[in-house]
């Protein structure tokens, strides 16, 4: 459930501005809705092979003729078959349409995540998360001990995914056709380091980067893609410090990319950078059940290139969350933020204040 308490002091009279790019329910006149319903389908053909299937049944569209939105449509997102040459999947080569190895809130899954969303710093880099090409990933079994420890303790890892990634995607986005003739390659890295030897027992400090390559051509608001593909290149950096019980996590990156710019009416080649700042609490035991108090700031300067035109976005945010599982099947969040947004293109320049109050309610099966 979403509830806008104020607008776009710049828009018309009852028109609201205030938008996060990662969730579509927050918008004027929305109460409740499904972000996602996600049916997974995966299993083992061999010990050199498996198999992942993820649709998501909670896709919303606008009727094109009518300008109405409706709810419930199916999107894939991902199908994919792991290739473990070892066959003690130590390394793993990914082929199909998976999520593409460049930053760790990026990669990691909703059920483990804080926030509702991934912040746009980051996620502008990757709208979507996914694309279709090929990555390889490898897991040194020192790391694979610290990664086991830390999930059989509750904690939130960024998923199935290894400590150096490597892959070649089309650079276009998820489901969406590759326009030009360069692939996007992306690289990772990211190490635990245990923090016993330093009196803090059982504390562990994860530090990583990763890197994009890319040509991207932005959808065109008169149809179309556009017939000039800019560049866009990243880097990015991150720090997590597992709560026990208080931990910390930040990433930030800098690139170039494609951004709209409303006084000459095209898409330029501009600078972008972006990330956030989250300081987190873990109650691994209480009478209801572990909870988790945590409070996010985020801040975006640059192109969204997710979006038609790749309008320019401004962001800053702080946000007060706390996640509780009365049960590990069940989570329920809530979460109240500052926002102050800015989407600069050619039908809007105005400037959006507010605060969001979100609740959610998520079944991990």
């Amino acid at each position: 459930m979403n509830q806008i308490v104020s607008g776009d002091s710049t828009a018309p009279a009852g028109v609201s501005r205030l938008r996060t790019i990662g969730d579509s329910g927050v918008r004027d006149n929305s109460n409740f809705g499904l972000r996602r319903v996600r049916l997974a389908v995966q299993g083992d053909v061999n010990e050199f092979v498996s198999i992942y299937l993820q649709p998501d049944f909670a896709v919303a569209v606008s009727n094109q003729t009518a300008g109405e939105r409706r709810e419930g449509f199916v999107q894939l997102r991902d199908a994919y078959a792991d290739v473990f040459p070892t066959g003690d999947k130590s390394f793993r080569i990914r082929l199909g349409q998976s999520k593409v190895p460049f930053g760790w809130e990026n990669m990691q899954s909703s059920s483990n995540r804080l926030a509702l969303d991934r912040s746009d710093g980051i996620n502008s880099a990757v709208p979507g998360e996914r694309d279709t090409g090929i990555a390889a990933y490898y897991t040194p079994s020192q790391v694979r001990k610290i990664w086991d420890r830390l999930s059989s303790d509750g904690q939130k890892l960024f998923g199935n995914y290894g400590a150096f990634g490597l892959g070649v995607f089309n650079g276009q986005g998820i489901n969406r056709t590759e326009t030009n003739d360069s692939v996007m390659t992306v690289a990772l890295a990211t190490w635990p380091f245990e923090l016993d030897g330093l009196g803090l027992d059982g504390q562990v400090l994860e530090l990583g980067g990763s890197a994009i390559r890319n040509r991207f051509n932005p959808e065109l608001r008169s149809g179309g893609v556009s017939p000039v593909s800019f560049k866009d290149n990243r880097a990015g950096v991150h720090a997590v410090l597992y709560p026990q019980p208080i931990g910390f996590q930040a990433e930030w990156n800098w690139g170039t990319g494609p951004e709209f710019d409303p006084l000459t009416s095209q898409i330029e080649q501009r600078s972008l950078n972006g990330g956030y700042v989250q300081a987190m609490g873990r109650v691994k035991q209480s009478p209801l059940g572990p909870f988790y108090p945590f409070a996010r700031w985020q801040y975006y300067r640059g192109g969204f290139k997710g979006a038609t035109n790749a309008p320019r976005l401004e962001t800053e945010e702080l946000e007060l969350g706390l996640e509780f599982l009365p049960t590990p099947a069940l989570e329920l969040t809530a979460t109240y933020g500052w926002a102050s947004r800015k989407e600069a293109d050619e039908r809007r320049l105005g400037q959006a204040d507010g605060q969001i109050l979100r609740l959610q309610a998520q079944w991990n099966y």
